[in-house]
């Protein structure tokens, strides 16, 4: 089991979506740690930490998103496991 870290930023038409919820649910529902939070140029921005093929199955998630948004793009940064987060929280 390899643990890391992924920060991810969300591109295209995800906030007043119910775009963070649906990564709330998501992570909550792998065991992935982190947060997500709506960022000021429109974009969403999430830390997620856990077993890599979670991440990886969580962000192949996060790039259809619910059918209220539409994403163009989604850019990841892979970082070391800092196992500092016990929960998923939504930040505003």
């Amino acid at each position: 089991m390899t643990l890391v870290a992924a920060a991810v930023v969300v591109k295209g038409e995800v906030q007043g979506v119910g775009y963070r919820y649906f990564c709330y649910q998501k992570a909550l529902s792998l065991g992935v740690t982190g947060w997500v939070c709506n960022n000021p140029e429109g974009s969403v921005s999430l830390l997620l930490e856990g077993e890599k093929a979670v991440l990886i199955d969580l962000i192949e998630l996060l790039r259809e998103g619910p059918a209220s948004c539409r994403v163009d793009d989604v850019e990841i940064e892979w970082r070391d496991y800092s196992q500092t987060m016990k929960t998923f929280e939504v930040r505003f």
